[in-house]
């Protein structure tokens, strides 16, 4: 403080001046499906004894998972003469306390000590006891000495209803089909993902219902009245708590084509009030069948958060043979490529989809040609797939009724703009508001906008105080208001070259 006393030099650090804002991250993909084969969890386990003596056992936690690593068990001599053979259970301590002769000498054998273990109900609810390979269990055991904890238990890689990071390894997303067989809509959703690139994806793993419907209740979700547990689609909302990223690219490959009763599809309408609350745009799966089709169901929205694809495409498989399979996974996957390569403010659309062998309908196209298949789809907001130099994604616009945020790349540049912002003051939270607060804030805001002018994410923006509605009434409630604007680039989604024949330059053969 200035009227302290002090004799000396000191240091005041003065907290003020405007902050960095960094752009959050833009391509977090959050996947929701099923996966019938995935890896449960796995038990922990203890081994005793050797083979060569008779001896080995392998001692399993009934209950997988990482708990079993807390059990221990030991073999311990009872330093008695003619003991019997005696288990006790103490919590999850498991104490053997083996046998011996007259002349005090260890007599259990391995087989003794499993049928021990077996019978004793407080042992056996948790673990079970089993002979090691190539042993048939008639050596005598030798006491461990101190008690040894089992050890390799792992929780279930992909529990239901759970957000789960993958941060782009096809590895770990082998736990969601131990068999290779491909069941579900996960693993291939996946594998179309991680074709364009190495992305980071949030998974929720739901079951796999008895019929299409109990399916298709699973995915919708909510929230378990029990526990309070999102479940289904719910389940991404609290991803960032869980996984530490938030997705902005939301879809559920195989869940949202359909139509049920003619009506619009649940999971969409379902993953609709998430996209607005997140910040998310939806990748959603037209029905596959006919143009008129795609087109109704196009119109069952008028949402600038949805992106429908149709048709889907082929892919070859690994037992040789061409399926059809939904092209949402591939397409969210190439926008967190472009987001990647590109940047946010990019659209997707004239960019090549890997990993492909065709589309499950033809879809006609030609360069100028207003009444191909493709532009009759783009016409009414139906993204489609052009073979053309490769197969590229062709479509620009979302399902938005307002025709200002028509573009899908201009609701995703304003997302990342305003979430990127409002993250980045919560130092801004409960200071003093003083012209030196306004200042800073102002300025940390114009310095941001004008960083994403020279990156290209926008033409131009501008931040200010609110003169009007920060009054003394609004500043004395603790209320402070800034305005900023800023105006997005926009895709050349229509070029017209216009063609003039004259004969100006036939002078030109005389020259």
């Amino acid at each position: 403080m200035a009227d302290k006393f002090l004799h000396g030099v000191e240091v005041l650090e003065i907290d003020t001046g405007p902050r960095p804002v960094r752009s959050v991250r833009s391509g977090v993909i959050g996947l929701i499906g099923t996966a019938p084969d995935a890896a449960g969890a796995t038990p922990a386990s203890l081994a005793l004894g050797r083979a060569a003596t008779d001896t080995a056992l392998t001692l399993t936690a009934v209950a997988a998972g990482v708990a079993g690593s807390a059990i221990t068990v030991a073999l311990v001599d009872p330093l008695a003469s003619s003991a019997a053979l005696t288990v006790t259970v103490a919590g999850r301590a498991i104490t053997v306390a083996l046998a011996t002769d007259a002349s005090g000498a260890l007599t259990s054998t391995a087989a003794e000590v499993a049928a021990a273990l077996g019978a004793s109900p407080e042992a056996a609810a948790l673990i079970t006891a089993t002979h090691g390979v190539g042993s048939d269990g008639s050596g005598v055991m030798r006491a461990t000495g101190t008690a040894q904890a089992l050890s390799g238990g792992a929780a279930e890689p992909f529990p239901l209803n759970t957000p789960v990071l993958i941060a782009g390894n096809r590895g770990a997303a082998a736990g969601l089909d131990t068999t290779g067989a491909g069941a579900g809509t996960l693993p291939a959703a996946l594998d179309g993902i991680f074709d364009q690139i190495g992305a980071v994806v949030i998974v929720v793993r739901v079951a796999e219902g008895a019929d299409e419907a109990e399916t298709l209740a699973n995915i919708i979700g909510g929230v378990d009245a029990g526990t309070g547990q999102f479940e289904g689609v719910h389940a991404l909302a609290g991803a960032e708590s869980v996984t530490g990223f938030a997705p902005r690219i939301l879809c559920a490959p195989g869940w949202t084509h359909q139509r049920p009763d003619g009506g619009a599809n649940p999971v969409v309408a379902e993953l609709l009030g998430l996209a607005e609350r997140m910040r998310a745009v939806i990748i959603a799966d037209g029905p596959n069948t006919i143009d008129a089709a795609a087109i109704a169901w196009r119109e069952d929205w008028g949402s600038d958060r949805i992106f429908v694809i149709d048709p889907w495409v082929t892919v070859y498989a690994a037992d040789g043979t061409t399926r059809a399979e939904p092209a949402s996974a591939r397409v969210a996957g190439m926008i967190a490529r472009s987001d990647n390569d590109r940047g946010f403010w990019h659209s997707p659309s004239n960019q090549v989809m890997n990993g492909i062998t065709g589309t499950a309908r033809a879809v006609d196209f030609k360069l100028g040609d207003a009444n191909a298949r493709a532009n009759l789809l783009n016409e009414q907001e139906v993204a489609t797939i052009i073979r053309q130099d490769g197969y590229r994604l062709w479509g620009n616009r979302s399902t938005a009724a307002d025709p200002k945020w028509a573009f899908l790349s201009v609701r995703r540049t304003a997302d990342i703009i305003n979430e990127s912002l409002q993250r980045a003051h919560l130092w801004a939270v409960d200071r003093n508001i003083t012209r030196t607060y306004l200042e800073d804030v102002t300025e940390g805001v114009n310095a941001y906008l004008r960083d994403l002018v020279s990156l290209g994410a926008i033409l131009g923006g501008t931040c200010w105080p609110d003169p009007d509605l920060n009054s003394a009434a609004n500043i004395a409630q603790g209320k402070v208001f800034f305005n900023f604007d800023f105006t997005p680039p926009y895709p050349a989604e229509h070029i017209t070259f216009r063609s003039h024949l004259v004969n100006t330059y036939i002078s030109e053969v005389f020259a």
